[in-house]
């Protein structure tokens, strides 16, 4: 009787190996095993299969990322456990990219374009698609170079040689011109959501943003305060459009509440440029909640990450909560004291409340929305966090 076979249909998964390095002159709060293991995370967001991580330690950056003899060993691994991509932890340069790809012989690419993968997957509306668009188009026109390297191998001369960079030189000027034009479209887009919000209140209520890194529950918390239905996934990046509603605080004062998009370790920096528009409302917020999964073992870290990226936009004076949320994945009961160890490694001088919630069970959300009015009745005063009563 002949064997049955059967044959998997579903979407083929790139073999990757992860690669980072531990520069001992570059101090981080972020281990590099806690990195990879984002990284690992984004590799399976992004439909890849990590299936071997690959660290060295070094006293100073290297040139062309890692050293001679790594490199080989890591081309023996791509070699011999058919790896279709090796995915680094953090960005290459352009010259950094073309010599690893010509050394390993497989598809080399960075932490920033892994991220730029995943938000790619994950744009649903057209602001979201244009700033992606943005993002990627800024990411490629540097590399341009290197798409055409294979006119190289054609034995070189006038044959090869001048055609090959009068293609280059027309990528970019075709580049150059989309860049152009995603951002006219994106400054349209950010002016029609000024005029937005100027309908919405009148230019008079007070304006609440939830912050936060990816997957922490902003939406689930955003859907409870305001009864919406934004998608709310456990994955990454499941919200990158900003979502405003009108919301009444206890005091019967009108406010605006908007979810965002998450923030992660190491977010390039052209990706927080071309999301301005969709960050907005953090831009222009009279109050940041910032949302952090206290369920999670990286939660002291990510907290960290969100608070150095808010200040690199400008946002350290503006008032912040500290808001613990996924307490029903650390206590069974609403009620159940909290440990505060870990407040002990979280500077909660820069926070004017710590509020904890779960979205899920709807956990604290009275004393959230108390909070908030709060705020808005007091006036604010720097290091005098106060605590809600689930952490008695």
């Amino acid at each position: 009787m002949a064997k049955k076979r059967t044959y998997s249909t579903g979407p083929f998964r790139e073999r990757a190996i992860l690669v980072g390095v531990n520069v001992r002159s570059q101090g981080d709060y972020w281990s590099l095993d806690d990195s990879l293991a984002e990284l690992s995370e984004l590799a399976r967001a992004a439909g890849a299969n990590p299936v071997e991580r690959f660290t060295q330690s070094m006293n100073r950056p290297s040139p062309t990322y890692l050293g001679k003899g790594k490199i080989e060993q890591l081309a023996h691994s791509v070699k011999h456990k058919k790896i279709d991509t090796v995915i680094f932890d953090d960005e290459l340069s352009p010259n950094q990219q073309r010599t690893l790809e010509d050394k390993l012989g497989v598809k080399v690419i960075d932490r920033t374009a892994l991220i730029l993968d995943v938000f790619a997957q994950r744009a649903r509306s057209r602001e979201g698609r244009l700033q992606i668009d943005l993002a990627q188009t800024e990411y490629l026109l540097p590399r341009l170079a290197g798409q055409w390297s294979h006119l190289e191998r054609l034995g070189g001369g006038v044959g090869t040689r001048g055609p090959g960079e009068t293609q280059i030189e027309t990528d970019r000027r075709l580049v150059r011109h989309k860049l152009s034009r995603v951002k006219k479209e994106i400054s349209r887009v950010q002016s029609q959501r000024n005029q937005q919000r100027m309908q919405r209140t009148g230019g008079e209520a007070k304006i609440v943003s939830l912050v936060g890194y990816t997957n922490a529950g902003k939406s689930a918390l955003f859907n409870r305060i305001t009864r919406s239905g934004v998608i709310e996934r456990n994955q990454l990046f499941s919200t990158l459009d900003t979502t405003t509603r009108n919301m009444w605080l206890p005091s019967g004062t009108q406010a605006t509440i908007s979810d965002t998009v998450g923030f992660v370790h190491k977010l390039p920096p052209i990706l927080v440029a071309a999301f301005r528009a969709t960050l907005e409302e953090a831009l222009e917020a009279d109050l940041l909640l910032q949302v952090v999964d206290i369920s999670s073992p990286y939660a002291i870290e990510q907290a960290q990450v969100v608070s150095d990226q808010l200040l690199d936009m400008g946002l350290g004076d503006t008032p912040r909560m500290l808001v613990l949320n996924k307490l029903d994945l650390v206590v069974s009961t609403a009620y159940e004291p909290l440990s505060l160890c870990m407040l002990d490694e979280i500077d909660i001088s820069e926070f004017s409340r710590v509020v904890t919630t779960s979205a899920t069970q709807g956990w604290g959300m009275t004393e959230l929305r108390d909070a908030i009015g709060a705020e808005f009745s007091e006036p604010y005063e720097e290091n005098t966090p106060g605590l809600s009563l689930h952490q008695v």
